[in-house]
């Protein structure tokens, strides 16, 4: 399935020079989120996860389907204030500023197999963040899985040694 065609690039946001990569076109098509969906499932099922874990706020689109199709429990990782329980944070640098994530700290059991999904490896900045949480919990990351890797922001070098699952590649020609 050609996924990128599915893809609707819109310039120059949200700031001048951006082609931001959005998936609500996909999303809205029901044979293309149930192949992703599929092909999240086929790479990752052998691997037997725990959890999957989702970035707020595409990873829980993507996250939760692939959770009830592995039979297996989905945990979210948010912003801060949305979590109502006791919760572990993580503070993470943004190339202007900083960000939070939190996690609730009874969400994943000390050696839990976890796959994390996003909508978007670009500079790996979130999903480090996010990896990290479940690191402080004990789980034991089994991979990564995106729609989209942006791959001239390299950061699937922060995830270096996991397996990372992208379905599309940007490069910088795009």
């Amino acid at each position: 399935m050609d996924l990128k065609s599915l893809i609707r690039e819109v310039p120059d946001f949200p700031k001048p020079g951006i082609s931001f990569k959005d998936i609500t076109t996909l999303l809205k098509d029901g044979a293309a989120l149930r192949y992703v969906v599929d092909q999240f499932d086929g790479h990752f099922r052998a691997a037997r996860p725990d959890v999957i874990v989702g970035a707020e706020s595409r990873g829980f689109i993507l996250g939760a389907p692939l959770a009830y199709q592995l039979g297996v429990g989905f945990v979210l990782v948010r912003k801060p204030g949305k979590l109502p329980a006791a919760k572990e944070r993580i503070t993470y640098d943004l190339e202007y500023g900083q960000d939070a994530l939190e996690i609730h700290v009874d969400a994943i059991q000390p050696g839990q197999k976890v796959v994390i999904v996003d909508d978007l490896l670009a500079t790996g900045g979130t999903i480090s963040a996010t990896a990290e949480l479940v690191k402080r919990l004990g789980g034991v990351i089994v991979g990564f899985a995106f729609i989209i890797e942006l791959d001239a922001l390299k950061g699937r070098d922060r995830l270096a040694g996991y397996d990372v699952l992208s379905l599309v590649h940007y490069d910088d020609e795009e």
